[in-house]
C-alpha cells in the first residue's frame, strides 16, 4: 500500500528462506504467499509489481529458477535479478557473456520478451565464499564482469532500472554508466 501511495512501481525483497524445508515446499508457500498478497492488491486497484530478488546464499529461497518459476506462476510477479548475488551463490559462475546472455535468454524463454522490456536488476561487485555472499564490494575490486553483464544488456536490449550496490553507489554507478555508453 505504501509503495502506492509513494507512487512506485515495483518493490523487491527476499522471498524466503529454506529453514529445512526442501526448495519445493518453499516454492509452494511463496507462490500461496505472493498469490494473496496480489489478490489484496488487486482488492485495493494497487498495480504495483512485486519483485522477489535473487539472493546470495544457497540457504535462501531465490535461485534463478525458483524466481523464474514462481514469475511465471503469480501475475504481477517478476523477478528482481542481482547479478552479484548470482555470481556469489553460483560459487564464482555467472560472469562471463556467455553466462549473462543464458540468463536473459532463461527470463525471455520463460517470461516473455515483456520481462526483459521492464526488468529490475542489482549489480555490485561481491565477495563471496563456500556459502555464497559475503558482502558488496566495489566493482573494480571484485572479479565481476560487468563489462560483460553490459554487453549482454545490450545485446538482448534490456529496458527497465539498473540499481548499483556498491558501496560507492555514486562512482561505481557512473562507471556503469560510462562502460555501457562505450558500447557499440
Amino acid at each position: 500500500k505504501i509503495a502506492a501511495v509513494c507512487c512506485a512501481r515495483s518493490v523487491v525483497f527476499p522471498p524466503a528462506f529454506y529453514l529445512g524445508d526442501s526448495s519445493d515446499v518453499v516454492l509452494a508457500k511463496v507462490i500461496n504467499n505472493l498469490e494473496q498478497v496480489r489478490g489484496e492488491l488487486q482488492a485495493l486497484g494497487i498495480s504495483v509489481v512485486l519483485r522477489p530478488e535473487l539472493t546470495g546464499k544457497g540457504s535462501q529461497f531465490g535461485s534463478l529458477d525458483e524466481l523464474l518459476v514462481v514469475s511465471a506462476a503469480v501475475e504481477g510477479v517478476l523477478p528482481c535479478i542481482d547479478f552479484g548475488h548470482l555470481h556469489a551463490r553460483s560459487g564464482g559462475a555467472f560472469n562471463t557473456y556467455q553466462e549473462f546472455c543464458t540468463v536473459l535468454r532463461c527470463m525471455e524463454e520463460r517470461l516473455g520478451r515483456s520481462a526483459l522490456e521492464n526488468v529490475h536488476f542489482h549489480v555490485s561487485g561481491i565477495n563471496y565464499g563456500p556459502k555464497g555472499e559475503r558482502n558488496h564490494l566495489l566493482l573494480d575490486e571484485s572479479d565481476f564482469n560487468y563489462q560483460d553483464l553490459l554487453r549482454a544488456f545490450k545485446a538482448y536490449a534490456v529496458k527497465g532500472l539498473v540499481i548499483c550496490e556498491s558501496p560507492n553507489i555514486e562512482e561505481d554507478a557512473l562507471r556503469l554508466q560510462a562502460c555501457y555508453d562505450a558500447l557499440n
